[in-house]
């Protein structure tokens, strides 16, 4: 749909929301809402609350402009509930917003499609986490990776160096997220790869390398000022950049994902991009990675906002 069409839309732009990454989602949110007024489109702040459908039905919203990270969000809830209102929407639809939230299901999608992600072995919560722990300890060097299973912003993430720490770990993070996975630890180098539009105009956008003063980009990496550097665009041999976009694109289209999104990958060595998982609503403030790219790339932010915005349709 042309812009000077969309201006006549009511906008809501769904922010906030119940997961743990809300006063992310917030800050996207009204970053989102600034550059849509701004560009003279009626957009309206909606939070995803309890109250979220009475405020879909009395606001008669037109279009939703979904802000919303981790759970109740990208995770295919909202999108659903959308789709029942029958009210156009930004980004993913259900399935693919669901597959990328689910970290284990992502990878058994980028292992059937020969796309390298790191090994991993899901984790029952029901079952005794001693014994679960003694099968890692056979299967996994260490260090290796505790990671709940559908969560934003490297949430509940811990790297385990030591065996002796795992069961502490482990029975911590079930305790907390309950669905939980041990994933292999690659020592590389942090790349995300955003990626824009759909069809024949899909396109990965530059490189970006994040090289964290922390242990790795973790929430408080991502999200404090000077936690990380960021190298954009990455400085990567010719072939790896382009063969890690190609990775990046790959993985995106494996899942489904439509409009946007943004590709989360570990390098290591000179060589293989393993794919960590595919965010399917990228946050959009002023320190977020899918911006930044964008810009490299000769793309404003308010250009980004509408690109997202047309995704909708």
């Amino acid at each position: 749909m042309e812009k000077a069409k969309l201006k006549n839309k009511k906008i809501a732009v769904l922010m906030g929301g119940r997961s743990g990454e809300r006063e992310v989602s917030l800050r996207s949110g009204r970053n989102v809402l600034n550059s849509l007024k701004s560009q003279g489109f009626k957009a309206i702040q909606l939070d995803a609350d309890n109250k979220l459908i009475e405020n879909i039905k009395k606001n008669k919203i037109d279009i939703a402009y979904i802000m919303l990270h981790g759970k109740f969000g990208e995770d295919g809830t909202v999108q659903g509930l959308l789709e029942h209102f029958n009210i156009p929407y930004t980004g993913s639809r259900v399935l693919a917003s669901a597959l990328a939230m689910n970290k284990v299901a992502s990878k058994r999608i980028f292992l059937a499609t020969n796309i390298p992600t790191p090994q991993y072995m899901t984790i029952d919560p029901d079952e005794d986490i001693k014994k679960q722990c003694e099968k890692i300890k056979r299967i996994f060097p260490f260090p290796l990776v505790v990671k709940p299973t559908s969560e934003g912003s490297s949430l509940g993430v811990t790297i385990v160096k030591e065996e002796d720490d795992l069961e502490k770990v482990l029975a911590d993070t079930v305790k907390k997220f309950k669905d939980v996975f041990i994933e292999e630890y690659i020592k590389g180098r942090e790349v995300t790869v955003g990626i824009l539009g759909a069809g024949d105009n899909l396109t990965a956008l530059p490189i970006l390398e994040l090289r964290p003063k922390a242990e790795f980009y973790d929430y408080k990496a991502k999200y404090t000022e000077g936690g990380t550097d960021f190298i954009l665009p990455a400085k990567l041999p010719k072939d790896l950049y382009k063969h890690t976009q190609e990775t990046a694109l790959r993985a995106h289209m494996s899942l489904g994902c439509y409009g946007v999104s943004r590709v989360d990958i570990i390098i290591k060595g000179n060589h293989t991009p393993y794919v960590h998982e595919v965010n399917t609503i990228p946050g959009m403030t002023d320190s977020s990675d899918l911006p930044a790219e964008a810009q490299c790339a000769g793309i404003s932010f308010d250009e980004l906002v509408v690109k997202i915005l047309e995704s909708a349709f």
